[in-house]
């Protein structure tokens, strides 16, 4: 039996969302996209403790700390391939 889960809801068709923006270094990123300011701060607060956790790593790893805001974006300024950016800045070795 095929069957489709989905882990994350669809955001909802508003023009104006809210992005936790990941800064390492000179470069930015969005890190996740949410429908309401309150799901963003918490997804930021999130992501900048889980920095704090793993903060030797990453020293260890020669690479800068990544960085967390909050602000509002337009849905047209999402990239087309945006994914969402696992907490630490980096997935399978490869930083951000």
């Amino acid at each position: 039996m095929s069957q489709v889960i989905a882990f994350r809801p669809p955001l909802p068709n508003v023009d104006t969302l809210w992005a936790v923006v990941a800064q390492q270094g000179r470069r930015l990123r969005i890190a996740d996209v949410h429908a309401s300011r309150d799901a963003a701060q918490a997804d930021c607060d999130w992501r900048a403790q889980q920095v704090r956790i793993y903060t030797q790593f990453l020293l260890g790893e020669r690479q800068p700390l990544p960085r967390y805001s909050i602000r509002s974006i337009k849905r047209a300024e999402l990239p087309r391939a945006w994914r969402p950016l696992p907490a630490l800045g980096f997935l399978r070795g490869q930083f951000f």
